[in-house]
């Protein structure tokens, strides 16, 4: 057994793991106790991490091989590297020789490691002479960019994670952090248990988790992000609760916003966020009296046509009270992705340059033109990410070139970006999964290295710099990402001499000297530091003992004048206003136990346990207004498609609004563009309006019509199959969900591999397709026991095994036109109870069991399985307040004493099971 200390591949808290291997396999995983991001915790989908690298995973779902389609929608087939690079240097050349360097473009990730993303950049901007290089932290973090530029003048979090213990006043907004950085959000808890006088604000249209913790919670209207922060500087004003000195001494243009603000009267906030207002005037005292205030925020800043003046006008709060440089106070921007901030750090981005410096600025591109040994880099600014796809989709942009990120379930107004992808003349997708969407319009697909097989650096949120390390050997013919780079460098150009790499230190080297000097300067840290000290965060410049926990604490800013700089920039409505067509908002948002697209969580069925299928959250008096009982399937439409999902009644949903998960894509879940193509997944409706300054799409809302669907065939199939084969059964399941008007597939199932289809229609599908689904799932086994009623659309399968004690169990099933057995055989299939009856009544239609059923529903504690069921019997059983109650529930079932990801829910669920007497604050 071998241990190895690398970083978790999630969100951009850092989190360090040591990862347990023997010989070429990953065998466990365990939070590094000594990493001060997590200091031994992870979450969930951290401590899962060791079965995504199992082998059955990496046969089924892994791409092994260079591979190259001969034709678009033609089955892929194995070529050499020398072939694949040779073909792709060839159809790069021929474009840019043919329409100039803009006619290529690439699309890469904040989940490459530091060094794959700076020779990826040297390659677009050094060795092409293009700017049309841009990341998927578009759509995450460049609203966070723009407005640290905006105020602070540079990109740099002035805050570390040892903040939210400092802090006595606490502000969480556009962020749930219960579900999107769980290990940073059990540090909040532990905090804010430390430390009860804590005062914990969020905002959030939302009731999530994380506004469980707080003191105060404000469910702001969608988008009104700078209407209540203007509202609060307004009430701060007229308090004098603001802090003069320091407003004289280090800022400059705070007269400009002084007088925009004076029209954003509490009133005026008060109705158009949604908010009482009592409750902005407590909002307002306790962030500007407290000692110190810490904001937190992410994605409901950032997905905006706003996002940039979200940022700047809640760090002007910051500003105006004197609310940073120093422990427990600034603003903090959360980063989506483990590697957003290395991206950033090398101008990963169309208007970026290496070291944060800026495509405009001639100056800069001089530095870097020296650095690299080049003439010049272009100064035409490149095309962000939502421009290259209609660029692409316009036919401007000839080749694409895409890596480690699946644009065909991420981006924003899905039909835009199939049009690019399938216009382009020459399409690489370079990616570690050949499960993800974006591959199915490649022509020529590349292996790359994943978790546990990489070497080379990433930074998180707090500007820490960890290593990561390979504890395995890549398997069939992967190959790191910064190779691919530089050998296709070395084709596209025989002869260059920009590329000079053998190792991704090397490559490190030289971006450490791109920062010599620069806000962001690590001169004084290497690999051997990064190995004996640990984890480090910048600055750190040559001769400094250590880096900076905390930035700006002498007021002095990286501007002109050294002041940081007041923004004033008057509110703005959503992009999409509900209007009679089109009267609820949608909002998207994270899973706890899933991650962005699923290329990798979705490679396991335990991970599904907490939510087990797409689904939209409607307020249960927006349910009955619609005629919509829970589980029924309602139709979504925006400007731009149709979905169709099962309706789940929510209270943390307010009315007239929705809420999607942002991860089901095309891979899992059908649906239609407003021409009627078939184009799935959520992004199928979201709007691709952009923030002006930052370019990040809107993803956080979205205008749509929900009603109740009029699809009166369904079907439900489940199976348990090998564990060798169910990956690939959902992948042949996939294909069918394009010829559905609803459709989706999921994997489930923890220590048994199984996958569900489900789908309905106007009316039953040609034979050939419920053939196709029984094929898939061995339904069409001899054994089965079948009961067919074509003329009435009505089919019944049912298969059963034998258990390892010799009993029989239900091994998979299908029921299509009556699919109310569903309400028995799924909960049957599941819990793999011993079938001590004559099988045929297994093919019963209706709701009501055969047999006896225990009851189990849905799974709360992943780590030990402990469904809800359980929980609210104990609970209800227990004595004491919520915090007594959640106690006994711990020591009893173990749910929450591991990972912890589901502690928020269990508070929820002991508050809920207390009279209202004697619910306390956990």
């Amino acid at each position: 057994m071998t241990d190895t200390r690398s970083t978790c591949p999630y969100c951009g808290v850092g989190c360090g793991v040591i990862i347990e291997s023997e010989g070429a396999r990953i065998t466990g995983v365990r939070g590094d106790p000594q990493h001060p991001a997590n200091v031994g915790r992870l979450c969930s989908k951290g401590s899962t991490l060791h079965l995504t690298a199992a082998p059955a995973v990496t046969a089924q779902a892994r791409l092994l091989h260079p591979m190259q389609r001969a034709a678009r929608g033609a089955t892929p087939r194995r070529i050499g590297w020398d072939t694949a690079l040779g073909l792709a240097a060839d159809r790069f050349n021929a474009v840019i020789d043919t329409h100039g360097p803009d006619a290529v473009g690439f699309y890469i990730s904040g989940q490459l490691l530091t060094e794959d993303y700076y020779v990826f950049n040297k390659l677009a901007k050094g060795l092409i002479g293009t700017n049309n290089i841009d990341t998927n932290s578009r759509l995450c973090m460049s609203s966070a960019v723009a407005g640290y530029k905006k105020t602070l003048g540079a990109d740099a979090p002035p805050t570390c994670y040892d903040d939210v213990n400092h802090a006595d006043c606490l502000f969480i907004v556009g962020s749930n952090a219960a579900y999107a950085h769980p290990v940073l959000f059990r540090r909040i808890e532990d905090a804010k248990r430390a430390r009860p006088d804590m005062k914990m604000i969020v905002a959030d249209p939302r009731r999530t988790d994380t506004a469980g913790l707080a003191d105060l919670y404000l469910p702001l209207q969608p988008g009104t992000d700078v209407m209540l922060f203007h509202g609060l500087l307004h009430l701060m004003l007229w308090e004098g609760w603001i802090d003069h000195r320091y407003i004289e001494r280090h800022t400059s243009g705070f007269d400009a916003l002084k007088d925009l603000v004076r029209a954003y009267t509490p009133e005026k906030v008060a109705q158009t966020c949604g908010l009482p207002v009592a409750d902005l005037a407590t909002a307002a005292k306790w962030f500007a009296r407290s000692p110190a205030t810490l904001s937190l925020y992410c994605q409901g800043l950032n997905q905006s046509r706003s996002g940039t003046a979200k940022n700047a006008s809640l760090i002007n709060l910051h500003l105006a009270t004197g609310q940073i440089g120093k422990p427990g106070a600034g603003p903090f921007s959360l980063t989506g992705q483990p590697n957003a901030m290395g991206g950033r750090e090398v101008g990963g981005l169309a208007n970026l340059l290496s070291a944060h410096r800026d495509m405009a600025n001639p100056q800069h591109r001089a530095e870097v033109a020296a650095l690299w040994g080049v003439p010049d880099v272009p100064a035409k600014p490149g095309l962000t990410a939502v421009e290259l796809f209609e660029a692409a989709a316009d036919g401007a942009v000839k080749a694409l070139w895409i890596a480690c990120t699946n644009p065909a379930q991420s981006m924003p107004d899905q039909a835009t970006v199939h049009r690019a992808l399938q216009r382009a003349e020459f399409v690489v997708v370079q990616e570690a999964f050949a499960t993800a969407a974006t591959g199915d319009f490649a022509d020529l697909l590349l292996p790359a290295t994943t978790w546990g097989e990489k070497e080379g650096t990433v930074t998180n949120s707090e500007r820490r710099i960890s290593r990561v390390r390979a504890a395995v050997p890549a398997p069939g013919e992967a190959r790191h990402d910064w190779r691919i780079v530089v050998d296709f460098a070395h084709r596209l150009r025989p002869g260059n001499a920009l590329f000079p790499y053998g190792t991704p230190e090397s490559i490190w080297l030289e971006h450490r000297e791109s920062t010599r000097g620069r806000d962001l300067d690590i001169t004084g840290l290497s690999y051997a530091v990064l190995e004996q000290q640990g984890p480090q965060q910048w600055p750190f410049p040559e001769g400094a003992p250590q880096g900076l926990a905390r930035l700006y604490e002498d007021g002095v800013f990286p501007t002109p004048d050294g002041r940081a700089r007041f923004v004033a920039t008057p509110y703005q409505p959503v992009a999409e206003a509900r209007r009679s067509e089109f009267p609820f908002s949608l909002t998207t948002g994270r899973l706890r136990d899933q991650w962005h697209g699923m290329s990798r969580t979705g490679t396991l069925g335990r991970l599904f346990g907490h939510v087990a299928e797409p689904s939209i959250d409607l307020h249960p008096q927006d349910m009955a207004r619609l005629g919509l009982a829970d589980g029924d399937l309602a139709e979504v439409t925006s400007k731009r498609g149709t979905l169709h999902l099962p309706a789940r009644a929510s209270e943390s949903v307010a009315l007239t609004q929705a809420f999607i998960a942002m991860h089901w894509g095309a891979e899992y879940l059908s649906g239609r563009d407003r021409e009627g193509r078939a184009i799935g997944g959520v992004n199928a409706i979201t709007t691709s309006a952009f923030c002006p300054d930052s370019k990040q799409p809107e993803l956080k809302h979205a205008a749509v019509r929900v009603a109740k669907a009029a699809l009166p065939w369904s079907l439900l199939a489940m199976a348990w199959l090998p564990e060798g084969e169910a990956i690939a059964a959902r992948e042949a399941l996939r294909r069918l969900l394009p010829e559905l008007p609803f459709a989706l597939c999921v994997p489930f199932g923890r220590e048994q591999a199984g996958v569900l289809l489900r789908a309905s229609a106007d009316a039953a599908p040609e034979p050939a397709l419920m053939a196709r689904v029984l094929a898939a799932l061995g339904l069409d086994a001899p054994q089965a026991l079948r009961y067919d009623d074509p003329r009435a659309g009505q089919h019944r399968v049912v298969l059963r095994s034998t258990r390892a004690d010799g009993q029989s169990a239900l091994q998979g099933f299908l029921i299509a036109g009556d699919t109310r057995a569903e309400a028995w055989l799924k909960p049957l299939l599941e819990g793999g109870q011993a079938l001590a009856l004559d099988a045929r009544l297994l093919l019963l239609p209706g709701a009501r069991p055969p047999v006896a059923m225990p009851a189990r529903g849905r799974q709360v504690c992943t780590c030990f399985d402990v469904s809800e069921e359980a929980i609210t019997t104990h609970l209800n059983q227990a004595e004491g307040d919520a915090t007594e109650r959640l106690a006994s529930l711990q020591a009893g079932l173990r749910c929450g004493t591991n990972c912890g990801s589901c502690v928020p829910e269990l508070q929820r669920l002991a508050r809920a099971a207390c009279r209202p007497a004697t619910v306390a604050a956990i």
